[in-house]
């Protein structure tokens, strides 16, 4: 028997309308899925530069990569380069700083890049340019921070070879010491751990929320001191019988 001619041709424009929606609808869904479109940078990520310091030979810190790529995914400069750079680098920071194109610095090491990085703010910080936050891993030297970022953030392993940092007599800055001995990382793989890069990601994201806030001037050496802030009138209230 043959088909009915009607019935064919009917069934096959179902089909076609069938294709059609799910078409429509595949396309709908990728237009609003959250992954497909990546947000424009905000113009704090935009001004903020990221320096990330490898450790020794500039092989066995790699895990920077991974988090500088990261970044820049998300429209944050970044620069990775071996801990040896610090003073240079530092150069380059200041002078960037000085020409409005950065506003936000925020460092990043690991091992011996962990253990440049007061050097570095020093400098900076003689420079009078501030520093956001700075972020060691596993640093594997006695390390003591004399002059501050706005946070300072020490990743080590208590039972390693990593070192917590000591602040000198009027640091300023506030400093933080994190042990994460027993979380199954070691000197060589925690730049690569997967919880400590969100964690660093993390924290950079906080600080460059955070700089949308005017950031402190940083004094040079020598340079005459502000007056400091007269006391709230809370304080200074004579105190009532």
């Amino acid at each position: 028997m043959r088909p009915n001619g009607r019935h064919t041709a009917g069934a096959s424009q179902l089909s076609a309308l069938r294709v059609w929606a799910i078409c429509l609808l595949l396309l709908s869904a990728v237009a609003i899925s959250p992954t497909t479109a990546k947000a424009a940078p905000s113009q704090a990520a935009a001004t903020t530069h990221v320096y990330l310091l490898r450790g020794v030979l500039n092989v066995f810190s790699l895990g920077l990569d991974t988090i500088g790529a990261r970044l820049q995914a998300q429209g944050i400069p970044v620069t990775v380069a071996n801990f040896v750079s610090w003073s240079s680098l530092a150069d380059e920071a200041a002078a960037n700083y000085r020409a409005g194109r950065v506003k936000t610095i925020i460092l990043v090491g690991h091992s011996s890049g962990a253990t440049a990085l007061p050097d570095m703010i020093a400098k900076l910080n003689q420079l009078g340019v501030p520093v956001k936050l700075a972020i060691g891993l596993d640093s594997v030297f006695k390390t003591r921070l004399s002059t501050g970022a706005e946070r300072y953030i020490n990743i080590y392993i208590g039972d390693g070879p990593g070192e917590p940092v000591r602040a000198a007599s009027g640091l300023r800055g506030k400093l933080d010491n994190v042990d994460v001995r027993g979380t199954g990382v070691g000197h060589i793989s925690i730049d690569k751990s997967e919880a400590i890069q969100r964690r660093v990601i993390g924290e950079i994201d906080a600080a460059i929320m955070r700089s949308r806030a005017p950031a402190s001037p940083v004094a040079e050496p020598g340079a005459p001191r502000a007056p400091r802030q007269a006391r709230s009138a809370a304080a200074t209230a004579p105190a009532r019988n």
